[in-house]
């Protein structure tokens, strides 16, 4: 009998953290099914108040550019203040972005509102990341890598669809996506609040905000080829967000809200599928093969386009959406090798800071060129870069140093 109160002590902290895992995966899902809200939407934008391709994709570039400013200077605030306090705080600043959304007819309100977004996305996805990997089972053994890096996928996947049909179907088609987004992130918040603290509060909060981004040592060089992982991949997914839904119109030739959305989704869902194939290999393996497979879809996305067929683009788009969830979970699973609880915010604040950098730049600078060039045009240089990608993770594809030897195993 002495051992009772032991047993019930573990099995009461086994269920607290699962709680915290669930509320955070939910959480991360949450603040990127809103983000994703807009996507369908911007057909009508374009219609109904004249927006053009080149400002959707600032608002691309402004939700980008609101998120690398949060992981720079709050990427690493949980460490000190909590994952939970700060947890929450993305959301709400999630919950003001909706808000602003409910009444966009402004080139300026759309850009303010993915700002905003941008800040919570940001903030969330240091913190939650961090928290998942905090709080998440020891098996399987490649979980806390596909929840932290496919959370966000599954995030966008829904909310693009629930879009998509709720502009096709339900009332209010501008505004009731963003209402039903904010019930999910105040669930959300509700979640976190009633959910254990992984992390103890400790001094230096305010010294935290000075922008610092660290990798450590021992995975320090795997960073160069999950950078480029990072940047073409998302990349492609801020393409999708901004270009797709005139791509699908123009050039495709329907006219469904609900298209723009399946299409995005098509690009997003498969990557959580695709993400557990990856921990079949080694990390420098699975990057390879999703990387050879990523590069195959962007040419039958090219093709689609090209000659007008949405079957294959859409085929295509499920082949890309796969692959990169084989690659990028096999980046963030060699970062994460051998982590320890202060090397998680960090390093989640590098991968994301990556990873916007790749939606930002290249979204910037091909919304100035669409004044110039056409769409396909435009698809071409997406192609180049995830050609360039592709070639130089085959070459220079690594796995973590292994922890029993001590030495430098850049095993294949």
């Amino acid at each position: 009998m002495h051992n009772v109160a032991p047993v019930i002590k573990l099995a009461r902290r086994d269920t607290t953290l699962r709680l915290a895992f669930v509320s955070a995966v939910v959480s991360l899902a949450a603040a990127f099914a809103a983000n994703a809200a807009p996507v369908p939407l911007y057909n009508i934008y374009r219609a109904e108040d004249r927006f053009t391709n080149a400002g959707i994709s600032l608002a691309v570039v402004a939700y980008s550019v609101g998120t690398i400013a949060a992981l720079l200077v709050l990427g690493r605030v949980s460490n000190h203040v909590g994952r939970r306090r700060t947890a929450i705080a993305s959301l709400g600043l999630l919950l003001l972005g909706c808000l602003l959304l409910l009444n966009v007819h402004a080139i300026g309100i759309l850009l303010a509102g993915r700002v905003l977004m941008g800040l919570g996305a940001g903030l969330a996805s240091s913190s939650l990341t961090a928290y998942i990997v905090d709080t998440v089972p020891t098996r399987p053994a490649w979980l806390a890598s596909v929840a932290s890096s496919q959370g966000p996928m599954l995030g966008l996947t829904v909310g693009a669809i629930g879009s998509g049909a709720l502009v096709q179907f339900g009332p209010w088609p501008r505004d009731l996506i963003y209402l039903v987004c904010a019930g999910l992130l105040l669930l959300s918040a509700a979640l976190v609040a009633i959910s254990p603290e992984t992390v103890t509060p400790t001094p230096g909060a305010w010294r935290s905000l000075l922008p610092r981004v660290r990798v450590p040592a021992r995975v320090r060089h795997l960073l160069p080829v999950a950078a480029a992982v990072f940047l073409s991949t998302w990349a492609t997914g801020a393409f999708y967000q901004a270009f797709v839904p005139a791509l699908v119109e123009d050039q495709l030739h329907t006219h469904n809200p609900l298209v723009p959305g399946l299409v995005f989704a098509a690009y997003m869902a498969p990557s959580v599928l695709g993400a557990p194939l990856g921990g079949r290999f080694t990390p420098a393996a699975a990057q390879r093969l999703g990387m050879i497979a990523f590069l195959a879809g962007m040419i039958g996305i090219i093709t689609a386009i090209a000659s007008g067929t949405l079957a294959l683009f859409i085929t295509s788009t499920i082949v890309a959406g796969a692959s990169q969830g084989i690659a990028i979970s096999a980046a963030t699973r060699g970062l994460l090798h051998g982590s320890t609880l202060a090397d998680r915010a960090p390093t989640f604040t590098a991968i994301y800071l990556i990873s916007y950098s790749g939606a930002a730049f290249p979204s910037l600078i091909s919304g100035q060129l669409s004044n110039t060039f056409s769409l396909p045009q435009i698809t071409l240089g997406y192609g180049g870069l995830a050609l360039v990608a592709t070639l130089f993770t085959v070459i220079a594809a690594r796995n973590p140093h292994t922890e029993t030897t001590g030495n430098s195993q850049h095993g294949d």
